[in-house]
């Protein structure tokens, strides 16, 4: 901590006092200020020590009086301040435990100033002490959701026993910022989330779907099935909601992407009748497999796999030499080398190659360790996607796709084929 920051302003009598313990190095005033069995008088004058690291000791320290509490809560350093607070916060459970009224007011009187203070910092101590105490004051624990800092409102919304239905309806329209944290608060309840469908943005309604123990109505579950047409990215979250109806089956599988059907097929808590005519779609689509690439000169799969794997003993197993192949056309090769290089059994590769899916090409790609500079002519070559349809590199060859994104394509190829 900075050593130089002022303390507060001192009356005579604590000046006298400091000037004494000023007698003694910073070391020893650090640990007379955090000792318990320190006088609450030399506790007092320490929180007015010019060393910025004994106030804080003295603000760490339970058995710190009033006194001292009272001139930290105004002490110059931030750091200070969130300590105190922080401690305060902490004693809050321990408050009713037995006949210690003035202690009580003293203590919730100084959270109620540390609450205000203009340091963020300072009420987010606050915030992360009590977002999961059921004895915090009702009063505080409503003022801290309501704070216009994120780092404050966001653990008390997320996880506050002492928050009820009303009081997060009431947030939502008093504060629309706040929708993203309430969608993501555990065991939500149907009505909040009513109001989230109906009013919150994308990004609040993709919380909320992606929060498994959301209670989301049947009724409002179909209403987002429908918008999701409009709203590609909330289509995942719905596939995978718990607890789909047959309805909510069947409507999704008319609108999602051929990979999420797949998905949705592959689901063990549907009807089986359902599961089995979402199988049916899905085979619809797929159609019969693509016809292969001509191979005038390329290598059988087998025999491909044995080239890749050489190629990697050797060492040589890289971007150009997959670039080479490519341009060759050898399909077959590439495929294999695909395999060998992300470390993946070829029938992911194929998979990947079945469905036509760029974004599972291009995960694999980026799995095997190469560029995106030969993504595009693969997805080309492997699934005949035409060069409008190509997932292409970002700024300095960076991959489109998120890596949490990558991972789930690889995941899905892995698992739909099992």
């Amino acid at each position: 901590m900075n050593q130089t920051s002022a303390p507060p302003p001192l009356n005579a009598a604590r000046h006298r006092g400091l000037e004494e313990l000023g007698r003694l190095g910073e070391a020893a005033r650090v640990r007379l200020g955090a000792a318990a069995d320190t006088s609450a008088e030399t506790l007092g004058v320490l929180a007015a020590d010019p060393s910025v690291t004994v106030r804080a000791a003295v603000a760490m320290n339970p058995a710190a009086p009033a006194r001292a509490h009272r001139l930290l809560a105004t002490d110059a350093d931030e750091r200070v301040r969130s300590l105190l607070a922080r401690k305060l916060a902490s004693l809050i459970p321990s408050l009713r435990l037995d006949d210690r009224a003035a202690l009580e007011a003293h203590t919730l009187a100084m959270l109620t100033q540390l609450v205000a203070d203009e340091a963020v910092r300072v009420r987010a101590a606050i915030a992360d002490v009590v977002k999961d105490m059921p004895a915090a004051p009702r009063e505080l624990i409503l003022r801290l959701a309501r704070d216009s800092a994120l780092p404050v409102s966001e653990p008390v919304i997320r996880l506050s026993p002492l928050l009820t239905p009303e009081d997060l309806l009431a947030l939502l329209a008093d504060m629309p910022s706040a929708a993203l944290t309430v969608a993501a608060r555990p065991r939500l309840p149907s009505s909040v989330s009513d109001a989230l469908a109906a009013d919150a943005g994308s990004d609040a309604v993709a919380a909320l779907l992606d929060n498994g123990s959301a209670a989301i109505r049947e009724a409002t579950l179909d209403a987002l099935i429908a918008r999701s047409a409009g709203h590609t990215d909330w289509q995942d979250k719905l596939v995978r909601r718990p607890a789909l109806s047959v309805r909510a089956a069947r409507a999704l599988s008319e609108i999602v992407t051929t990979q999420l059907l797949a998905v949705l097929a592959s689901r063990g808590d549907l009807d089986p009748d359902v599961t089995q005519d979402l199988r049916e779609r899905l085979a619809g689509r797929l159609g019969p497999p693509p016809a292969p690439v001509p191979l005038a000169q390329g290598p059988k799969l087998d025999e491909a796999m044995a080239m890749a794997r050489q190629l990697a003993d050797d060492g040589r197993l890289d971007e150009p030499a997959v670039q080479a192949a490519a341009q060759r056309g050898e399909a077959r090769l590439c495929t294999a080398m695909l395999a060998v290089a992300a470390g993946v059994p070829v029938a992911v590769v194929e998979r990947a190659v079945t469905l036509r899916s760029a974004k599972g090409l291009v995960s694999l790609v980026w799995k095997s360790g190469f560029t995106m500079r030969v993504a595009g002519p693969l997805q080309v070559l492997l699934c005949r996607i035409g060069p409008e349809a190509v997932l292409r590199g970002l700024d300095k060859g960076n991959f489109p796709l998120a890596v949490d994104e990558m991972r789930w394509q690889l995941e899905f190829l892995e698992r739909v084929g099992r």
